[in-house]
Formats: C-alpha cells, sequence, structure tokens
C-alpha cells in the first residue's frame, strides 16, 4: 500500500523514511526543519509557515492562509486523501511547543481511519493509532506497554487477545481510563471493536502492526 508522510514541527529526533516509488513526502510547516535535519527532501510543502519563520520557495510548497479551519497538518492530510493515499505516518506529531496539536494529531488519526484509512503517529519509541470498526494485530516480538482508549463516546465488542490482562466484547467510554497500561506477552496479540474508534497506544513501531476490518479479521 503507498504511503504518505508527513513530517510535522513537533519533537522528533532520527527519523527513517524508506520510501517507495509511489509514496508521498510532505513537509507540513516547521516539519521541514525535520526534513533537513534528517536529510528528507520532501515532495511538498504545506502550511502557513508561521513556526517555521518564513515562506520557502519552490514550485512544490503550498502556502496556507493562517486563519483557517484546518490545521496544516489535517490539510496534508486530505490533500493526500484526495491523491488516493490511505496510509499515513506522522512524524513529530507530538509534544513540541503547542500540547494542543498533539490532540489535534490524535483527532486526526481518528479521522482518518472513520474514513477507512490508516494512520500512525511514529513518536520513536512509541507509536499512536486508530482502528474504526476493525482490528489491529501485533507482532509476537513486542515488549512493553499498550494501551487502549475509546474517542467515540461509546465504543462497542472491545476484544484484547495475547495482552497481559484480557478483554472479551466489552464497552469503553471515552470518560474511561481503565485502558491504559495493558503490556505485550511475547506472543501475536490483537485489539478489536466492533463498533466504534479506539485510538491505540502501544511501545512499537507502525510496523509492528497491521490493520484488518473485522471482515478481513474473520476470515
Amino acid at each position: 500500500m503507498k504511503t504518505c508522510y508527513i513530517i510535522c514541527a513537533g519533537d522528533a529526533d532520527k527519523i527513517e523514511i524508506r520510501k517507495e516509488k509511489d509514496d508521498l513526502i510532505i513537509a507540513a510547516d516547521n516539519g521541514l526543519t525535520h526534513c533537513r535535519r534528517n536529510g528528507i527532501v520532501p515532495d511538498l510543502l504545506v502550511g502557513d509557515f508561521d513556526s517555521l519563520g518564513y515562506v520557502p520557495d519552490g514550485q512544490n510548497v503550498l502556502t496556507l492562509p493562517v486563519a483557517k479551519d484546518d490545521t496544516d497538518t489535517s490539510f496534508a492530510v486530505k490533500y493526500a486523501m484526495e491523491k488516493g493515499y490511505r496510509r499515513f505516518i506522522l512524524f513529530g506529531a507530538a509534544g513540541g511547543k503547542r500540547p494542543e496539536h498533539t490532540y489535534a494529531n490524535m483527532a486526526l488519526l481518528a479521522f482518518i481511519s472513520k474514513n477507512g484509512a490508516q494512520g500512525f503517529m511514529d513518536c520513536g519509541s512509541y507509536t499512536i493509532t486508530a482502528i474504526t470498526d476493525s482490528e489491529i494485530r501485533f507482532l509476537d516480538k513486542l515488549q512493553g506497554d499498550v494501551s487502549v482508549f475509546s474517542f467515540d463516546n461509546r465504543s462497542e465488542g472491545v476484544t484484547e487477545e495475547g495482552l497481559l490482562y484480557s478483554l472479551t466484547d466489552a464497552v469503553m467510554k471515552n470518560t474511561m481510563v481503565t485502558g491504559i497500561s495493558n503490556s505485550f506477552t511475547g506472543q501475536e496479540s490483537r485489539i478489536s471493536v466492533k463498533k466504534g474508534t479506539l485510538l491505540v497506544y502501544y511501545a512499537g513501531k507502525p510496523s509492528d502492526a497491521v490493520v484488518l476490518k473485522n471482515t478481513e479479521a474473520e476470515k
């Protein structure tokens, strides 16, 4: 599946991208600084460039107004969706000087998931993703924490298997924190939800997990 990589302006140390032929790399505003530090040449630059401090030169620059309904990252996601991309990996999407952007990017993961695509925030030692009416499976090599939160008011049929603490056909609400601090056990594991959207945090990389629609998972 072709992938859109979006480099944001939050915290990011070493960024590694193995770009395939049809992949797309977008720098969102000051994400360009992270690109330069890591030797990454973006295909497209988007933003109002308030955090970068100047508007870059070049034909691959889309300058956005400061007064707008979308964040620069949200615009980048919607732009790539219109181009047919259905898998997104975001770097620098957490931390930074604007913590509200971290929440906005998690909401963006839910938006991606609800629109039938896959989105991951690669935060170095951990990843955040979202699943909607679907299942995420993890490799047996993973160690560390995994936490689950309902993004919707109510998520039904939540199941967790292969983890330290199991859960079967449960209901989770967005006011509950009981899904925090589960753990991988050295075996393949999965988290699924029949109806609703879950935010999933796990110690690992985007490539350590695969998201399946429930119809696919049942095969």
